[in-house]
């Protein structure tokens, strides 16, 4: 693991971090977007006080905040492997590149002893996990990591309710920022409630040092929505959604082919609203994440 100086210079201080995740920038956007939103990323967790972590994988080698010239590489290849937790060893075994999903971003941001890690939306269950048993890794990883993930919910397309049942199995602590509705990633609201509210960065810290302080495994998840002015419109998101779920159905989409397939459709169907919500609630989430980290040190 080579951690850049800037960023271990800020950990040995007790200087605010605020990890980043490489899958939005090798595989979320298109370009040249992803990497004018990465850029903007980072610059959104520095205006807040804080110094930004992007990890990813880069010739077999774990990499805790990049360079401009890293953001590049992985914004221009075509060769990033996704990775989760189990898939980093193979990369790292044979030299490879790789962006790094929400649960290993936490793993490795862990390891390198960062508390707060902003994202655009975690992983969850899938709306057919009856049949495919299809699950985020990134719920197990939260049940296991000591991190603080700022994330705008889970997407839309997903099973929330039972996303959220599987969070409180896992003993998952999840709060609300300034909100009594769980968000829906492109929707303020999913139509479901937070377990918990909480109205400042300072009391979000107070309950991660809490956990802490009890010896609880796992960590926090700060659910941050979209103002309701940002949201993607509700009435046109229901509509591509039930569009996108027939045409699978349709089509025999199902499993970890459902996502990338409803995604690319919501893309297309909203003229790239999509898109342009989803890098809203990013940067929203970078900018609360950093007021957290100030918060924590």
């Amino acid at each position: 693991m080579r951690v850049q100086p800037e960023v271990a210079e800020a950990l040995a201080a007790g200087r605010p971090v605020v990890a980043l995740e490489s899958t939005i920038i090798a595989h979320g956007l298109p370009r040249p977007d992803n990497l004018r939103a990465a850029r903007e990323i980072e610059a959104a967790v520095r205006d807040g006080g804080a110094v930004p972590a992007t990890i990813a994988l880069l010739d077999g080698e774990v990499r805790v905040g990049l360079d401009d010239a890293a953001l590049e590489r992985l914004a221009a290849r075509d060769d990033v492997a996704k990775c989760g937790i189990r898939d980093l060893p193979v990369v790292l075994a044979r030299g490879g590149d790789g962006a790094t999903t929400v649960a290993a971003t936490a793993h490795l941001a862990a390891r390198a002893g960062i508390s707060v890690f902003a994202t655009g939306g975690i992983g969850g269950v899938h709306r057919d996990a009856r049949e495919t048993w299809d699950e985020s890794a990134d719920l197990v990883a939260l049940a296991r990591t000591d991190i603080c993930v700022v994330c705008a919910g889970v997407k839309s397309i997903l099973d929330v309710g039972a996303t959220l049942e599987r969070l409180e199995t896992l003993n998952v602590t999840v709060l609300g920022y300034r909100t009594d509705a769980f968000p829906g990633f492109y929707l303020a609201d999913s139509g479901h409630p937070v377990p918990w509210r909480v109205d400042s960065a300072a009391e979000v810290a107070a309950v991660v040092r809490a956990r802490r302080d009890i010896g609880a495994a796992g960590g926090v998840l700060l659910a941050n929505p979209l103002p309701a002015h940002a949201q993607l419109d509700p009435e046109l998101h229901d509509r591509v959604l039930a569009e996108g779920l027939a045409a699978a159905a349709h089509e025999g989409v199902a499993g970890k082919a459902m996502t990338p397939f409803l995604l690319e459709r919501f893309h297309r169907k909203t003229g790239g609203e999509s898109l342009r919500a989803n890098v809203r609630l990013v940067l929203g989430n970078a900018t609360l994440a950093a007021a957290v980290a100030v918060a924590l040190a």
